[in-house]
């Protein structure tokens, strides 16, 4: 698993020096917008479709940076081509208690900002 990791990190910063270009996030989707955290995650979304995502656990260690491409329903997808990825978000942004949430993953997301 380590080494899938490391693919991914190189792939990422390779998909990075090519003409992509991220896609700013919708206003219908501005909720998204922000630093998520939750068990052995954090999400970071800009405005201008950036995205920070590290994932811990026993046997997988993924931080990358990588680029917002479009939304699909509550979901997003990130980078281009062969190199993209789906966030599957199961629980769009919402207010549980005092606090915004969301379910990305399978892992309840917190934001912290």
């Amino acid at each position: 698993m380590r080494l899938l990791a490391t693919c991914v990190v190189i792939l990422t910063a390779l998909v990075r020096t090519e003409d992509a270009s991220a896609a700013p996030v919708p206003e219908s989707k501005a909720a998204y917008v922000g630093t998520w955290e939750g068990t052995n995650m954090r999400l970071k979304i800009s405005q201008d479709g950036r995205i920070s995502y590290r994932r811990t656990g026993s046997e997988l260690n993924v931080d990358v940076n990588i680029e917002l491409s479009a939304f699909e329903g509550d979901s997003f997808v990130a980078g281009v081509g062969p190199l993209r990825t789906v966030f599957n978000v199961s629980r769009p942004p919402h207010v549980k208690g005092s606090t915004k949430r969301m379910v990305v993953d399978g892992v309840e997301l917190a934001k912290v900002d």
